[in-house]
């Protein structure tokens, strides 16, 4: 598959990342948020839940399959040979307080895999699992660390705030995204805070947004629907009237019924000045270097959401870029400030709910119906 390789990858090296001198102070900021975003969801709900992505909408276990004959230069890492591993897919929108469904954000996708071998990312020795965290949309919202602190200062300032105000505010702003979008113009911020497609989860095509180091490369990834039953889903609209977990509802009605099936996909880079590192904000063109498939992901056909269940799961699991191996080492501003807000945001929820949340060692130690977290 050569031919997918428009251009030549560039080799990683870390001398393509450059900090910027006040990121200590960036971190400590960030921290500040979200542990206030924590502190404020905590009282409401008598439980902590995580600082961004706090609902989630379907939980499902499945396996990633990587595919035969791709191109060297894409045959890294876990995708490095055919195989397969077992993977828990979480789906879930991105505020830090459990809202109405008709407040429209951001969709998250995060993927855990187990048993994976090799050089492990620093704070993850004793680990075997691989993590992909990434988000319906092809860039980050914020080009810098600085910029990301900002922009979680706005989600901070309005978590708690009335849900009335947030459905109201986010039926505007999804009509002014919907006029901008007219004309070609896409406003992360906008939808960051309410104003995205209230599109179907399941029909999305999720993205890591920001760079990984892709064995001796660097690339993005990406995950597309390819069953036919799910990109019929793709642009269709939930409805959310009246219905406060319409995600989950509509999500679950689909899981059930049959199979799933995504394509994993990774784009090299091929030109640090057209698809940089230190600047999140940027789509990467692909007429440069497109997406190529390197794996396949299935979900059997099983319920997306058992209440009384699915809420200890996500309790008992946390996804960070930082789990995982060396191969993929998340690289850039953003992900480095990602790793200690990360640990901090897991760390909250354990001391806050007396139970240390653990990284799980398979898909057995997930909590099932008549199960205790301990």
């Amino acid at each position: 598959m050569s031919d997918d390789l428009h251009h030549s990858p560039v080799a990683f090296s870390p001398s393509v990342e450059v900090r910027a001198d006040d990121e200590a102070e960036t971190i400590q900021g960030l921290n500040d948020q979200l542990r206030l975003i924590q502190e404020k969801t905590a009282k409401d709900y008598g439980t902590a839940v995580r600082g961004v992505h706090a609902k989630g909408h379907a939980i499902v276990k499945g396996k990633l399959e990587v595919l035969s004959g791709i191109a060297p230069a894409l045959a890294q890492g876990v995708f490095s040979e055919p195989g397969s591993y077992d993977a828990l897919l979480r789906f879930s929108t991105l505020p830090g307080d459990i809202l109405d469904d008709s407040v429209s954000v951001p969709r998250g996708l995060a993927i855990k895999l187990f048993d994976v071998s090799g050089d492990r990312l620093p704070g993850s020795e004793a680990d075997t699992t691989q993590d992909f965290v990434l988000v319906n949309g092809p860039a980050f919202a914020s080009p810098t660390p600085k910029a990301f602190l900002a922009n979680l200062k706005m989600l901070a300032k309005t978590t708690d705030v009335g849900e009335g105000l947030k459905k109201g505010l986010s039926a505007t702003l999804q009509a002014v995204d919907a006029v901008l979008e007219t004309v070609g113009i896409q406003s992360p911020t906008i939808q960051t805070l309410g104003g995205a497609p209230n599109t179907h989860p399941l029909g999305e095509t999720y993205y890591t947004q920001v760079p990984l180091r892709h064995g001796g490369y660097i690339a993005k990834l990406s995950i597309a629907p390819i069953s036919p039953h799910l990109i019929e889903l793709t642009g269709s609209k939930v409805d959310t009237s009246n219905r406060p977990d319409a995600l989950r509802d509509d999500m679950a009605e689909t899981l059930i019924e049959q199979d799933s099936v995504w394509e994993l996909r990774a784009q090299l880079c091929t030109d640090l000045e057209k698809m940089p590192i230190e600047d999140s904000s940027v789509v990467w063109d692909e007429k440069l270097s497109p997406y190529v498939a390197v794996a396949h992901i299935t979900v059997p056909a099983q319920v997306g959401w058992e209440r009384g269940v699915s809420e200890q799961q996500e309790q008992a699991v946390s996804f960070s870029p930082w789990h995982g191996l060396s191969a993929h080492q998340p690289i850039g501003g953003v992900n480095r400030v990602r790793k200690p807000t990360y640990e901090m945001s897991t760390q909250f929820r354990g001391a806050h709910n007396g139970c240390p949340v653990h990284e799980l060692r398979s898909l057995a130690d997930l909590p099932t119906r008549g199960m205790t977290i301990r």
